[in-house]
């Protein structure tokens, strides 16, 4: 497969980002919840396909993004530019720790790096993509905090451990769990990734379940439903 990747309603080109399109961002996008969202950030954008995707989903929104890695930002940029949202979407090359902005989000949505403290791939792109150290999350929810307007939310996916550690960190900011998706490729295996919103008000949480394969290379119903206005097999 080249570097294009075809949506219905756009195409990203993945060319110089060494995280390429992926379930979880994906899944990411389809599933954030928001109602009428006027202004939205995209933390580590990538090829901008997060953007891309909640641009489509709420027409109404214009949505930020920010890349700390400089070829990938320009590669998302382009791919802005030449998507029918391209008055609705801007990129800046810049890390979340130097972004600094007077105005609020209506929504706020990362999928960040996740390898805290581990072991550094070989691949240096590749390891600012996936790799982290224990102090980003702190300076990252420190920024969604002050970035995010009262009734915002801050949507994430994030590994187990993970995601409970920036739940924790969330919550000296005044930052709670509103919605938790487990994600899990079937039903007979645990969760593999959490998709979690935070947001200033307290509210009872109703943990949901989601299976991605119902069989070996054939994806679940809900699966499909849920991405079948942005994929083109669907």
């Amino acid at each position: 497969m080249g570097s294009i990747f075809r949506f219905k309603q756009f195409e990203v080109d993945q060319s110089g980002c060494a995280m390429k399109i992926n379930t979880d961002g994906v899944l990411l996008a389809a599933m954030v919840k928001s109602h009428a969202p006027k202004r939205i950030l995209d933390i580590g954008t990538g090829t901008g396909v997060i953007a891309l995707m909640l641009a489509q989903r709420f027409a109404l929104a214009k949505v930020e993004a920010v890349e700390i890695d400089e070829q990938a930002a320009t590669t998302a940029k382009k791919n802005f530019e030449l998507s029918v949202f391209a008055d609705r979407l801007k990129a800046k090359h810049i890390a979340i720790e130097q972004y600094n902005l007077t105005a609020q989000f209506d929504l706020i949505v990362s999928n960040p790096p996740f390898f805290v403290n581990d072991l550094k791939n070989t691949e240096e792109k590749k390891g600012i993509a996936r790799h982290t150290d224990a102090i980003f999350f702190d300076e990252l929810i420190a920024k969604v905090a002050a970035l995010l307007n009262e009734d915002g939310q801050f949507w994430f996916i994030l590994p187990i451990k993970q995601a409970e550690q920036l739940v924790e960190k969330g919550k000296a900011h005044g930052l709670f769990e509103q919605q938790l998706i487990h994600l899990h490729s079937d039903q007979s295996k645990p969760a593999f990734r959490r998709i979690v919103s935070l947001g200033q008000k307290k509210m009872e949480l109703k943990p949901e379940h989601f299976y991605i394969y119902e069989a070996e290379k054939v994806y679940t119903k809900a699966y499909q439903t849920l991405l079948k206005d942005f994929f083109l097999g669907y």
